[in-house]
């Protein structure tokens, strides 16, 4: 068994800020025994515009936020999923948004670049959103060991593709990190339901930090982060505001569900990764 924890924040344009209430929270997750955090999407930087982040962006290996969750993760011997922070692209006003596992020891584990940019306009709130202008997507799906299992890494708008967590499972997926920034509206409509749905439909854990609250970029994001075991049932959320959200997980509880409800080996198609 092993306690892991979903960090919510209300994130804004400043670094020096942000990464203060992420320290805060995650030495209050440590406090209740956490030994994964996990950081929402943009923990570091919500910047007022988005062109904020492409200044901000960082080399691999090198760079303030980079710096700080080696730091943390170091001196609390936990292992921490860097939500995403903006790093080098191959074209310069873009950056990939870059999702950091770091382990105990203050090493970095895995790196995913989110693949699925949001580019979406919500015609009843009239907001509109095009990732890819600043963005550069991933290409590689990412599945690393973990003390708590093989951990797939995914990041927000990820969560409505279920090939990529189909992916994650042939290799050998048992629990998911998914930090996210989902806005109220989706949120609202969809985000419950779909977490949960990705961890029956892969009888895995599902730990979903989520940015909740109002930013100074004007956006509102939906928060409810939860951790969600196996068999669907959210084990613990967090409706608004920044805070910790704390559960224990078990793998002999996700290999008992797997056991007993075979539904994996059960599979007739393949989902495969055809890049002709």
């Amino acid at each position: 068994m092993s306690v892991v924890a979903c960090v919510q924040m209300a994130s804004g344009p400043n670094i020096g800020a942000n990464l203060l209430e992420a320290e805060r929270l995650i030495e209050e997750a440590v406090s209740q025994q956490a030994r994964l955090v996990v950081l929402p999407e943009n923990f570091a930087l919500m910047g007022k515009t988005e062109q904020d982040k492409v200044e901000h962006r960082e080399a691999d290996g090198s760079g303030t936020i980079q710096s700080f969750l080696a730091e943390q993760s170091a001196r609390h011997g936990i292992w921490l999923v860097g939500g995403t922070i903006p790093m080098v692209a191959t074209h310069e006003s873009k950056v990939r948004a870059t999702c950091l596992v770091f382990n105990d020891k203050g090493e970095q584990a895995a790196r995913y670049d989110k693949i699925h940019l949001f580019d979406v306009e919500l015609v009843d709130s009239e907001e509109q959103y095009t990732e890819s202008e600043t963005i550069e997507p991933g290409d590689q799906v990412v599945v690393v060991d973990s003390p708590f299992g093989r951990m797939g890494v995914a990041v927000c708008y990820d969560l409505r593709f279920p090939e990529l967590f189909r992916q994650q499972l042939q290799a050998g997926m048992e629990l998911v990190v998914l930090p996210s920034a989902f806005t109220a509206i989706t949120g609202r409509a969809h985000w419950e339901v779909l977490v949960r749905a990705r961890a029956i439909e892969n009888l895995c854990y599902v730990i979903a930090p989520d940015q909740g609250g109002y930013h100074l970029n004007g956006r509102e994001t939906y928060g409810h982060s939860m951790i969600v075991d196996p068999w669907g049932t959210v084990l613990n959320s967090l409706s608004r505001g920044p805070g910790v959200v704390c559960a224990d997980i078990e793998l002999g509880r996700l290999n008992n569900a797997r056991r007993n409800f075979p539904s994996i080996e059960h599979r007739r198609l393949q989902c495969l990764n055809d890049k002709s």
